[in-house]
């Protein structure tokens, strides 16, 4: 069963060589709202999470509002297992999904096939999965015989298209956005569309950020508002949009 559980979460970055730089601090300190400390070592550390408390489970759909900085992507990392807290506890339990950059570890060297299994072995598949899955990614893309070439031949478009294709061929029990993706030209973008709703539909649980009012009102039932790396509300989605963009 698919559920999220955070106790007293914290992360922190240090920021190195910052110790003397008292003007560089005060502008760290004033873009951070005052999210700056130091560790027992005397390294300047930005709180980028502090004292989350939450639970979400199956059947959810969460939205993630907060202006920039305010720790949403910092959010999702912890979700997607890239980042660890350094304080308190985060229980993830479910197979996740990720399409925060969806070309990520995408080499331009390599062929499109080669990509296939560079970018789905990131994604947790495994050799046969991909195998098993290849021309279903390669139809998706609609790459045909440039599959066969190295990335750094093909426009941005074509980029995309199999980052895409690759990214969102596994049906995750908990899926990760960052705003909504528009991938390609319009006949593209449609197709796209589709395969994004339907895995918005079929995940057990889904979390958004997004400064869309609309989208998360549409798409979501509960909503966290962050502000400087805490939350600020946690309630009904509507509740938390009207308290957040006014009514």
């Amino acid at each position: 069963m698919a559920h999220i559980k955070f106790e007293s979460v914290g992360v922190e970055f240090p920021i190195f060589n910052a110790n003397g730089r008292s003007l560089t601090s005060r502008l760290l300190e004033a873009a951070t709202g005052g999210r700056l400390d130091k560790d027992p070592d005397g390294r300047v550390m930005v709180r980028a999470l502090q004292g989350l408390d939450f639970e979400i489970n199956e059947g959810q759909r969460i939205g993630l509002i907060g202006h920039n900085g305010a720790g949403k992507s910092t959010l999702l990392r912890v979700l997607s297992r890239v980042y660890k807290p350094q304080v308190g506890s985060a229980d993830i339990a479910g197979n996740v999904t990720s399409l925060i950059d969806i070309a990520l570890g995408i080499n331009p060297e390599a062929t499109g096939r080669e990509n296939v299994f560079i970018r789905g072995a990131l994604l947790g598949l495994s050799k046969q999965e991909l195998s098993d899955k290849f021309d279903e990614i390669v139809e998706f893309s609609e790459l045909g015989d440039f599959i066969e070439m190295p990335v750094r031949t093909y426009s941005s478009g074509m980029h995309l298209r199999l980052a895409f294709a690759v990214s969102t061929v596994v049906r995750p029990e908990i899926l990760l956005m960052d705003e909504w993706l528009s991938v390609g030209d319009e006949s593209f973008k449609h197709k796209a569309e589709e395969r994004l709703t339907n895995m918005m539909d079929t995940a057990k649980i889904l979390v958004i950020a997004s400064h869309s009012r609309d989208l998360l009102e549409k798409t979501c039932t509960r909503a966290l508002w962050l502000e400087h790396g805490q939350v600020k509300m946690d309630a009904p989605v509507h509740e938390v949009t009207k308290a957040y963009f006014g009514s």
